[in-house]
């Protein structure tokens, strides 16, 4: 299996959906493929044949989640990359998603969302981070993500 050509995939197929959510995030489309999480779904069964592969002999022996150590030899593999960036791409997504929903119920103007979609596609807990900290400052929201 060439897990760098999969890489390529996977790694460009999330441009659209964050080009869809920072532009038109009311459109039909936005909706039906991000925010009903048919994309980040799509990503997920892409995740779970790299952890099959991972497991029947395409990852590298003594990966574990336990130790630094085991972390290192689960990402020594070309399919631990694989599914390792999948599952950041994956939930970079579902959170920038949940950040346009809570947005447009909270009632901010869009354009001061997209700075913080844009550093959740690229830095995730920073871009989630910002969003929080833009809630509170303009009192549309506190620090707890839960809060309606």
């Amino acid at each position: 299996m060439n897990f760098d050509l999969w890489f390529k995939i996977v790694n460009l197929s999330v441009f659209p959906a964050w080009i869809l959510l920072a532009f038109v995030p009311n459109a039909a489309v936005t909706k039906k493929l991000i925010h009903s999480m048919l994309y980040p779904l799509f990503l997920g069964v892409v995740y779970l044949i790299g952890m099959i592969l991972a497991y029947t002999g395409h990852g590298a022996e003594g990966g574990s989640f336990s130790t630094i150590e085991g972390v290192r030899t689960l990402f020594s593999s070309d399919v631990g990359i694989l599914i390792g960036w999948t599952h950041y791409l994956v939930f970079d997504l579902f959170v920038g998603a949940w950040e346009a929903r809570d947005a447009q119920r909270r009632g901010f103007s869009h354009l001061l969302l997209v700075p913080c979609l844009f550093f959740t596609f690229m830095l995730g807990p920073i871009g989630l981070l910002l969003y929080v900290i833009l809630r509170k400052v303009t009192g549309k929201g506190g620090w707890s993500l839960f809060e309606t």
